[in-house]
């Protein structure tokens, strides 16, 4: 009895404390900042533009969510590889439960596999499962919630060119957000991204406070290169078991284990599976998606079947200088 009563406490006082803070939320937003987005107004909240659902979600999580020490963020702006980053997570993680021909993710997509806290959070508040230590956001570095710095959480960070990265948020915009609102033209949107006024942008800022933060503590932030994912997988899916403190064993990798996984969560792979190919993500929400949407391509150079030459080279221009003296590049001659 008195479990139970400490139990209804504490379901009470969140409760208490999620309405505080959703009010709080909805006061802020008026005085912010605001843009036309691709399909709605967006507002700027510390220095980055969101609409105001997800907007909503970051202040909640700022003011609610509590990390553990034993968390792992999977974070990246959208459209950068996420998807893949989050399926070779779960793989190398879940290894030792299933195996290439068990595994949860020929059944369910790599998002229901991975919560995420912009839309999960209710869930992640009420009944953490103890046993879920992966999480993922595209929070911006500076916005986590102070917790997850504070209590030394690990975060691994995938970013890409930022031409397939207009491109494939484009496209996605196209089969999800426009479908009830007539959608601005490509050139609009390209201008916007190259103003920095999109959502989750600038982009550049996105990608350069996770970058700083890894140079400081790289025992606690893995950078990743969309690109170079592609390019080596095996041996990014080595760090990324090494990074979690799941390093394979000689064993496993006689056996063939990195390849399976590498297999496994390959592009041809997923995108096949009839779950990725008929199913839907988040059916208990109002934010339905098919899952075929989030396997498009995932080539790398996709950009050329959309950008005309000069709105590449602009944008490249533009990130060149944004990231000047930080050490780091995103786009190259391909």
């Amino acid at each position: 009895m008195e479990s139970s009563l400490v139990q209804e406490h504490a379901s009470n006082a969140g409760m208490e404390a999620m309405q505080k803070a959703h009010i709080r939320s909805l006061e802020i937003i008026p005085t912010l900042n605001k843009s036309k987005g691709w399909h709605s107004d967006i507002y700027e909240y510390q220095g980055f533009w969101y609409d105001s659902m997800l907007l909503q979600g970051l202040i909640l999580a700022q003011d609610l969510f509590r990390a553990q020490s034993s968390d792992i963020f999977l974070c990246s702006h959208p459209k950068t590889g996420t998807t893949w980053l989050k399926a070779l997570t779960f793989a190398v993680a879940t290894r030792t439960q299933f195996d290439e021909s068990s595994s949860p993710l020929l059944t369910k997509m790599p998002h229901d596999c991975i919560p995420s806290l912009e839309f999960d959070l209710l869930k992640l508040l009420n009944q953490r499962d103890p046993e879920t230590h992966f999480l993922a956001t595209h929070f911006p570095y500076s916005s986590l919630p102070k917790s997850i710095i504070a209590s030394g959480c690990k975060i691994v960070y995938v970013c890409r060119d930022p031409r397939d990265t207009f491109v494939s948020r484009w496209k996605f915009a196209e089969k999800i957000l426009f479908k009830h609102t007539e959608p601005i033209p490509v050139e609009e949107a390209f201008e916007k991204f190259c103003e920095g006024v999109s959502h989750n942008g600038p982009y550049w800022e996105h990608v350069l406070g996770f970058w700083r933060a890894s140079l400081e503590s790289p025992e606690k932030i893995l950078f990743l290169k969309y690109e170079e994912l592609k390019k080596d997988p095996t041996l990014y899916v080595k760090k990324l078991a090494d990074f979690y403190g799941r390093p394979f064993s000689v064993e496993e990798e006689e056996k063939g284990v990195i390849e399976n996984i590498v297999k496994m969560c390959s592009f041809e792979n997923l995108s096949n599976l009839e779950v990725n190919k008929t199913g839907k993500h988040r059916l208990d929400t109002p934010f339905a998606i098919e899952n075929n949407l989030f396997f498009r391509k995932g080539n790398v150079g996709d950009w050329k079947d959309c950008l005309t030459n000069e709105m590449a080279e602009r944008l490249s221009q533009i990130v060149e200088q944004k990231l000047s003296g930080s050490g780091l590049t995103l786009t190259k001659t391909q």
